[in-house]
């Protein structure tokens, strides 16, 4: 069964998903949700709540949860590479398809990239185009720009 609660943000609501084991997905605003979904709040959910929270107010940069994204080998691989950018940092799409044995598969890791279901916990805003230009994100590119603000602005602190 997946569990949904939702939190409140400086980046809006945000609903955070568990299988009762692992975080499976989060949702911003107006992204559609699951029907089966049970709005309850988990342990899980209530520290994922919380390690979101020390996230945002620049007390955290790293995230210690369990995460269980569903997807196909390549964008596991994908979403593995991602969780290594370091916080404050960005790689291009082609650094990604490059750090996972792929140099030809750009736009694949962009449909990965764009297919992540946890973001923030898996870092896509991380990810920028060779040219160093913000390019998509769920969320949009205000959230996205305020996400690699944020981290570039608490990078020396830490958790």
């Amino acid at each position: 069964m997946l569990n949904i609660y939702y939190y409140t943000t400086d980046i809006g609501r945000i609903g955070i998903a568990d299988n009762g084991k692992a975080i499976t997905n989060v949702y911003f605003e107006h992204d559609p949700v699951d029907d089966d979904a049970a709005i309850y709040e988990t342990d899980l959910l209530r520290r994922a709540g919380k390690q979101l929270g020390e996230y945002l107010c620049g007390e955290r940069k790293v995230f210690t949860l369990p995460l269980a994204p569903h997807g196909t080998d390549f964008m596991q691989q994908v979403w593995y590479s991602l969780q290594t950018i370091p916080y404050g940092q960005t790689q291009s799409y082609a650094e990604i398809a490059k750090s996972i044995g792929n140099e030809k598969a750009c736009r694949a890791v962009g449909m990965a990239n764009n297919r992540n279901p946890i973001p923030i916990f898996i870092p896509c805003h991380r990810v920028i185009g060779k040219n160093g230009k913000l390019i998509g994100y769920r969320a949009g590119l205000q959230i996205k720009t305020y996400l690699l603000e944020l981290e570039k602005r608490y990078a020396d602190n830490f958790i």
